[in-house]
């Protein structure tokens, strides 16, 4: 391969900082590395946006390539390959020169390729008595072997986050279909219930997809149409729970009024102590547990959970959990009313209302007892964290808008 030398471009191009550094870095390449020029070119491919190249950038690079005659990039070879622009060209399908040159501008901006140029800035191969090369000027393919193993896992990267983005679109598709028809299903059939405000809570969210969104865009927005979603499917579960127990109540009470007088008395004590003496019933946990929702998410609805983190900071369940044992002392939340919580809601949940809780500070009188009052009715199967964590999000968003 080329010396450790620095060699500074030809002409009027200037030369930075970082190209003397790559050419100080070449020269330290671990001794019998190789990797196979094509695996290489492939995952400079996938890593093209990465590195800031474009199709044509590639198409330089692949013509570049094949002017080197083997198929392994050797750590004991000369890696410089020397075409002439009109040969160059030829090789990138017809390349305009100035758009030539801009590419191979970009390529060693990248850091794939060196200039390797001779004093006139010609490129060639001086060849020594036995017709072997003994130095060569032009475009120096090192880096491409040294940053080998660099370039497989940005590659790799690019590929997870192009399946993850690709997923998430599919998810997004689906959730919005599903709010979609059942906000319609519920205007048509007259289900109880301002579904004009859900709609138009439905468009806006709709309206933020760009036309080319990214991952982290489209997470965003499916986060907060899976809240919607679940928000509309408990509006309608309650309704039908209502519709039930309507009905029951009704089958209840004629079937009371059927029955003998003497039925009834059996069912009440006849005596104060009687009453006394009867033990009340407990709330039985919902059969159902409460639905968890992405750490991320809980985050994004309650900044001010953070700070009591380990650390300042949270970057998982159990540092959430940890805060939430923090945040709830501070609040005046009873160590019993949070492990009640616990109990019926799931560690996670209870985490996350103490985080809402904290969010909404200054509107609440009693942490405590609010606590206690979620805790029971989430036992009865009357509490969503969704609609909670969405109202969040939602005054957050606002008050971002406002910000920037």
């Amino acid at each position: 391969m080329q010396g450790g030398h620095v060699t500074t471009p030809f002409g009027r191009r200037p030369v930075t900082l970082a190209v003397v550094k790559r050419q100080t870095a070449v020269a330290e390449i671990q001794q019998g590395k190789s990797a196979d020029k094509w695996k290489v070119f492939r995952d400079a491919s996938e890593a093209r946006e990465v590195l800031g190249l474009q199709d044509r950038s590639l198409a330089v690079l692949d013509a570049l390539l094949s002017f080197y005659p083997e198929n392994e990039l050797r750590q004991d070879e000369r890696l410089v390959v020397f075409p002439s622009n009109a040969q160059l060209a030829l090789r990138a399908h017809g390349i305009a020169g100035a758009t030539l040159r801009r590419h191979l501008a970009l390529l060693v901006e990248a850091g794939l390729i060196l200039r390797r140029d001779s004093a006139n800035g010609k490129r060639y191969a001086r060849k020594d008595k036995s017709g072997a090369i003994e130095n060569a000027f032009g475009f120096d393919l090192s880096p491409m072997l040294m940053r080998a193993e660099e370039l497989a896992l940005l590659a790799q990267d690019v590929v997870a986050e192009r399946m993850a983005l690709r997923r998430a679109k599919e998810n997004l598709t689906i959730c919005r279909r599903d709010v979609r028809k059942l906000i319609s299903a519920a205007m048509e059939e007259g289900a109880p219930g301002d579904w004009g405000s859900i709609e138009a809570v439905y468009i806006t969210l709709v309206a933020r997809i760009p036309r080319s969104p990214s991952l982290v865009q489209v997470t965003e927005i499916l986060d907060e149409l899976t809240l919607l979603r679940e928000e509309i499917l408990n509006r309608l579960e309650f309704q039908e729970k209502t519709r039930n127990n309507s009905t029951n109540g009704a089958q209840n009470e004629c079937h009371i009024q059927n029955s003998k007088p003497e039925s009834i008395n059996e069912l009440e004590p006849r005596s104060d102590k009687e009453q006394e003496a009867k033990p009340s019933k407990k709330p039985q946990p919902h059969s159902e547990p409460i639905k968890s929702f992405p750490l991320g998410l809980v985050l994004r609805a309650c900044h001010e959970i953070v700070p009591y983190g380990p650390g300042g900071s949270i970057g998982s369940w159990r540092d959430m959990m940890n805060a939430a044992v923090v945040a709830r002392s501070m609040l005046g939340i009873s160590a019993s009313a949070y492990q009640q919580a616990c109990e019926v809601m799931g560690q996670e949940n209870a985490a996350a209302v103490v985080a809402c809780i904290l969010e909404r500070g200054g509107h609440i009188n009693s942490a405590g007892a609010y606590l206690r009052d979620l805790t029971a009715r989430a036992s009865r199967g009357e509490f969503s964290l969704g609609p909670m964590l969405m109202a969040l999000v939602r005054a957050a968003d606002g008050a971002g808008r406002k910000m920037g």
